[in-house]
């Protein structure tokens, strides 16, 4: 395979996993009302490791793990799979899945905070501007209440979200400093394994199988496509693409996460389109964009695009 063709499978697996992502905040909407998040991430998880298990079996990959990183594989999956998934399911419970799509776009912007103040790299003004935008934006997406005038209120979900994308923010940091060195196909399958034996002691303790039962048809699928699509193949496809690309060009596709989100969460929930929230949605990437120092690129890119 050349290299233009391997670059346009790389961007095909990256807009897979993109697409992925962005629809599980509609899916794990969908389900959080029926069965509480903690039996929701444990069945999730259980179902990702096992697909990754089959995959790993099938590849003939070795499933060993060195003892000398066992602790960073434990860090990672605490934040980036339990802790993270926990408070984005809880959040949930109270906000739309199109508010939490376009709010952890806002992610990267704790990530550059965070590289600032431990991996030393530099403010420039585009950043602090690019923050402020992002900022605003944030505030408008929380203002806006689905079925209310727009106002100041504050909602524990959004709260919860901002929480989440500083817990993202960590991890990927933290993901930078960890380097394992094995393939990242059993990097996440010992993530999912991990989050749901973490899961497990607050199902029991929650007795959450006892609402099993009150689970649709629709519902399972949206388990299933958790498990299978978002945990699994999601973050096998993402790695996939860095194989190939750069990181940074990679990056470029995270901007495509809240629209999926908004889209499915209109087709498949029926929210309410709401302006001031597309609208903030808006401001938060170009926000992001311009504290990647990636504003630039992307006026090329369009610019390109059109000739």
């Amino acid at each position: 395979m050349n290299m233009n063709k391997a670059t346009i499978a790389a961007s095909f697996y990256a807009a897979i996993s993109i697409s992925f992502w962005g629809i599980s905040f509609v899916s794990t909407k969908a389900v959080v009302d029926t069965i509480e998040p903690y039996t929701l991430l444990a069945l999730r998880f259980a179902i990702g490791a096992l697909f990754l298990l089959a995959v790993l079996v099938i590849k003939r990959y070795p499933l060993t793990l060195p003892l000398r990183y066992i602790p960073h594989v434990i860090v990672l999956s605490v934040l980036g799979v339990f802790i993270h998934q926990v408070i984005q399911a809880t959040a949930l419970l109270s906000i739309d899945a199109s508010a939490a799509g376009w709010m952890i776009s806002f992610s990267p912007v704790f990530t550059v905070i965070l590289s600032m103040l431990f991996l030393h790299e530099k403010m420039t003004w585009l950043r602090s501007a690019g923050m402020l935008i992002a900022i605003i934006g944030v505030l408008m997406v929380t203002s806006a209440r689905s079925g209310q005038s727009p106002g100041f209120e504050v909602n524990f979900g959004y709260i919860l979200m901002v929480l989440s994308t500083l817990n993202w923010a960590v991890y990927s940091v933290l993901l930078k400093r960890l380097r394992v060195p094995l393939p990242s196909l059993i990097v996440t399958f010992y993530m999912s394994l991990l989050g749901c034996l973490l899961s497990i002691p607050f199902l029991l303790r929650n007795r959450g199988w006892e609402n099993m039962d009150f689970l649709t048809n629709t519902e399972w699928a949206h388990i299933l496509f958790l498990g299978i699509f978002v945990s699994g193949v999601g973050y096998w496809y993402w790695a996939k693409a860095l194989e190939v690309m750069e990181a940074s060009r990679v990056s470029m596709f995270l901007y495509l996460e809240p629209l999926v989100t908004f889209i499915a969460a209109v087709l498949l929930l029926h929210e309410k389109i709401l302006f001031i929230s597309i609208l903030g949605g808006i401001i938060i990437i170009l926000g992001v964009i311009m504290v990647n120092g990636q504003l630039v690129s992307v006026i090329r890119r369009v610019i390109w695009a059109r000739k």
